[in-house]
């Protein structure tokens, strides 16, 4: 609409005609208002697709890239966790990740969370390799959905002054401004306008929020549960930036990860497409589970990815079939999230640490 009309991405026209598009009629109080929430600057990865006249086809296209994104983010989950799996292993990784509910629906929706998710992954992976001037690029790139990297963005800021990581912090921080201000240029009212779309939003019944889910079926104590659940990760979030300080990357690595997952539970408006962000951490608890424990380790991969795949499925398919919307499941929106974070402080006495032990280190000398 602003490339071919002119109009803002956040005028009532344009609205209107996002709600035409969609349902064929302006959005009626139990349908979504087709808000344009993300900030101007997301022309930057949306353009080229806007260009093309038919929207099937673009959709198409569109759809066909953030599949290849998704391979990609699974390879760059790979490099961070620093593991190399088997080719039967690395096939199994491949299928279940495409097949994922967390990652068709993003695909299916056109969500741009793949997008995000691949830019904070190689975002991390570039700081371990100390580019931190293009790590500090594809963060400020990943501002286009604030509610994923927003929390993320206050710990990289705690931890890149304890670090003295001054060129990240100038290159994200500094991404973010300089983006505003150019796209400030082609419409200058673009962020009070982009504000007032969020607060609108935010006033309708389509938030999602723990407390928002745990609400729709326990109206009675469900705002207090959401407040005691934000409690908790505030306090989680607190201890472990605290422990960061002071150790190794590995270390940041594995709270960076875990400040991503508990993003989605901290009462921050989240989507189920959003989980696609977890991909990073699933892969590093599988790949300390298969090089640490063994027998053992296979089993419990099995037995996680099983719950995550299967038992996901089986939940959205069940719920839908009662003519229930999976947004609204709460077994749905804290069960990979959970699932996540338990391997996370499963496996991370071992993540943590550099890869062999001491002892480890001292036998393999002599091999």
């Amino acid at each position: 609409m602003y490339m071919v009309k002119g109009w803002s991405p956040y005028s009532q026209e344009t609205t209107n005609e996002i709600q035409t598009i969609a349902y064929g009629h302006p959005a009626t109080e139990t349908e979504d208002n087709g808000y344009f929430l993300y900030p101007f600057y997301c022309m930057l990865v949306y353009a080229p697709f806007a260009l093309i006249g038919d929207v099937d086809i673009a959709r198409s296209i569109w759809m066909t890239f953030i599949e290849l994104l998704v391979f990609c983010l699974l390879l760059v989950s790979l490099g961070l966790s620093r593991w190399r799996p088997s080719r039967w292993i690395l096939a199994i990784l491949f299928i279940i990740t495409f097949f994922w509910y967390h990652t068709m629906r993003p695909i299916l929706n056109g969500d741009v969370a793949i997008v995000i998710a691949l830019l904070i992954a190689g975002a991390l992976l570039a700081l371990r390799s100390e580019m931190d001037a293009l790590a500090g690029f594809m963060l400020a790139l990943a501002s286009i959905k604030p509610q994923m990297v927003v929390i993320l963005y206050l710990f990289i800021l705690i931890w890149g002054i304890s670090q003295k990581r001054w060129q990240l912090l100038i290159s994200l921080f500094g991404g973010i401004l300089f983006m505003t201000i150019a796209f400030s240029l082609l419409i200058p009212t673009w962020l009070p306008q982009n504000i007032r779309q969020i607060v609108a939003f935010t006033n309708t019944e389509m938030v999602t929020t723990p407390g928002s889910i745990i609400a729709y079926w326990l109206p009675g104590i469900g705002k207090q549960l959401g407040y005691f659940i934000t409690l908790i990760v505030v306090v989680s979030l607190i201890i472990e930036w605290r422990s960061t300080d002071g150790n190794n990357f590995r270390w940041f690595i594995w709270t960076a990860l875990f400040t991503l997952v508990i993003t989605n539970l901290s009462g921050i408006y989240t989507s189920l497409d959003n989980f696609i962000a977890f991909l990073p951490a699933i892969i590093l608890i599988i790949a300390v589970w298969n090089t640490r424990w063994g027998l053992v380790g296979r089993w419990l991969t099995v037995i996680f990815i099983l719950i995550m795949t299967i038992g996901i499925w089986g939940l959205v398919l069940f719920q839908v079939g009662r003519g229930i919307s999976p947004d609204l499941d709460p077994l749905i929106l804290f069960l990979a999230p959970i699932l996540t974070i338990i391997g996370l402080y499963w496996i991370r006495w071992w993540a943590v640490r550099p890869q062999r032990l001491p002892l480890e280190e001292l036998s393999a000398r002599y091999e």
